[in-house]
């Protein structure tokens, strides 16, 4: 069942309008969402019978989430409950019942958002694309395949294909893969309170790719990938990229031990921010003094020449939103400052609760309440795994567009020689904190699209799977030497955010090697 925007708005209003009929009701927050995640699957190979594109899958879900703030002799109680596949005020007497139920006493709880009149108003609407609100199998199968044809005809192109198969024959023993995902986000979400008028909506659309290839006979993997808001933005090549960093890195070398230079391309970029320093970059981690920039507002984090900001508010950017999921707007914020932190991503609840913590300036590095812009709320969102703004769960904080930005940009001629002698890391994975996320510290395994520079030239693919990053995010941020002038759109699997990734030239992380019996993977 595909659910209008317009019957999720008077859904939200008839339960708004009943829930100020309850006494006891001090504060109340209704947030109904209608959300589907269409999936083509990409799987083809030369030399196994197989399909080249699955059928097309999707998950679609609706219903409405409860927030309450219940007055009881004991203080306020704050509760959450949801009821799934019902708009009915019957549906919401049962959301209202669970939260009821769950409802705990919460002495750092101030209010539900309140959208005020002295507050930004929303910078984006009308922004969606109907044509993926509207797409139908039919539409989704043809995109899946113009990314296997424009890989098949990548492959069929190449002429290192047909030199390493000596006959035009033979090119499928050499054993071609294609897998992959092109995935349809479309999302309609309306939000109302006991605390504000009228009722607000919102409707949101997603289309990305993102594809692996491989040449088995040649131990050779590289991928591609596409994101964007529109289904006019979309083509199918992210296949042949994909094909052709695969042929790249055939004949893969493999380094010994020690720090390098490195040249990240935008993947291992995203890869490094979603795991290591956006979660860094939240009021909450702040507040549990558990981020790895603790008390640093203000102060230098990074390397002069690098910029960060997250902005919601783009209008053709991928992860672009009118208003977060509490209701507010979205917009700009500038994280790191030419090397220096000034903000972080916050939602209403845990910047209400920093500006009232004892212990606030002391975990920020600075006052909170004189730096309220800094910690603005813009970043309420409620994600869920695949995708998507659930009314299952209350809202938490999620990064939107997150771009960076170089004092100096470079292009990559540039950036391979000031690294000089060193690596081009394409890919990565496995990317995450060890000794605690507080600490900096990180592990990561490189598995393609990766190179050897020697005097500011790539010179041979380094081997997949061969070796592993251990080092420290503070060590990439203070040590980069350049960055690039190109941004990718770019996201990794399960993140919510987009990162608009350059190329960056990064002074020695340190490389171990791994065990030759993972090369193949």
């Amino acid at each position: 069942m595909s659910v209008s925007v317009s019957l999720l708005r008077r859904s939200v209003a008839d339960a708004v309008a009943y829930l100020r009929t309850l006494a006891d009701v001090r504060e109340a927050e209704v947030f109904a969402a209608n959300n589907a995640n269409l999936t083509a699957r990409l799987n083809y190979s030369s030399h196994i019978p197989s399909n080249g594109l699955e059928e097309p899958k999707s998950i679609e879900s609706y219903g409405v989430g409860i927030r309450l703030a219940l007055q009881t002799d004991a203080g306020v109680r704050v509760g959450f409950g949801s009821e799934p596949s019902d708009l009915s005020l019957e549906g919401v007497r049962r959301a209202v019942e669970k939260a009821r139920r769950g409802a705990v006493l919460d002495p750092e709880f101030v209010s539900l958002p309140r959208p005020g009149t002295a507050r930004p108003r929303r910078a984006l609407a009308d922004y969606h694309d109907p044509r993926i609100m509207r797409i139908h199998d039919g539409q989704l199968v043809e995109a899946g395949w113009s990314v296997v044809e424009r890989a098949l005809e990548a492959f069929q192109s190449s002429e290192a294909l047909l030199e390493w198969a000596r006959t035009p024959e033979g090119i499928n023993d050499l054993g071609l893969l294609l897998t992959g995902d092109v995935v349809v986000l479309q999302e309609r979400v309306a939000i109302g309170s006991t605390s504000f008028q009228p009722v607000l909506h919102d409707e949101s659309t997603l289309i990305f790719s993102f594809v692996t290839s491989m040449v088995e006979a040649q131990h050779a993997k590289g991928s591609g990938w596409s994101e964007g808001s529109q289904l006019a933005d979309f083509s199918g090549e992210a296949g042949a990229e994909a094909v052709r960093n695969a042929i790249r890195a055939a004949g893969g070398q493999r380094v010994p031990d020690g720090k390098y230079r490195m040249v990240l391309g935008p993947q291992p970029v995203t890869d490094m921010l979603n795991n290591l320093v956006l979660p860094g970059l939240t009021v909450d981690l702040f507040y549990a003094s558990a981020s790895p920039f603790q008390g640093k507002l203000d102060r230098q984090v990074a390397s002069e020449m690098l910029s960060i900001y997250d902005h919601g508010a783009v209008r053709g950017l991928a992860a672009s939103k009118g208003i977060t999921d509490e209701g507010l707007p979205t917009g700009r914020t500038d994280l790191v400052r030419q090397g220096r932190l000034v903000g972080l991503l916050s939602n209403w609840y845990e910047t209400q609760r920093i500006l009232r913590d004892p212990k606030g300036k002391e975990k920020l590095g600075a006052d909170p309440s004189q730096r309220r812009r800094a910690i603005e709320p813009r970043n309420g969102f409620r994600a869920g795994p695949g995708g998507g703004r659930q009314f299952d769960r209350p809202p938490a904080t999620t990064a939107t567009n997150v771009l960076l930005e170089g004092s100096r940009e470079m292009s990559q001629e540039e950036l391979l020689r000031l690294v000089g002698d060193g690596l081009y890391i394409g890919r990565i994975w496995y990317t995450y904190p060890i000794n605690g996320i507080a600490a900096g510290d990180f592990t990561c395994t490189v598995v393609g699209d990766s190179y050897i520079i020697r005097d500011g030239r790539i010179v041979a693919p380094l081997k997949p799977n061969t070796v592993r990053i251990n080092d420290s995010i503070h060590n990439v941020l203070k040590g980069v030497l350049g960055v690039g002038k190109e941004k990718k759109a770019t996201t990794i699997w399960s993140a919510d955010q987009v990162v608009h990734a350059p190329e960056i030239a990064v002074e020695g992380l340190e490389v171990r090697e791994i065990a030759g019996y993972m090369e193949g993977l």
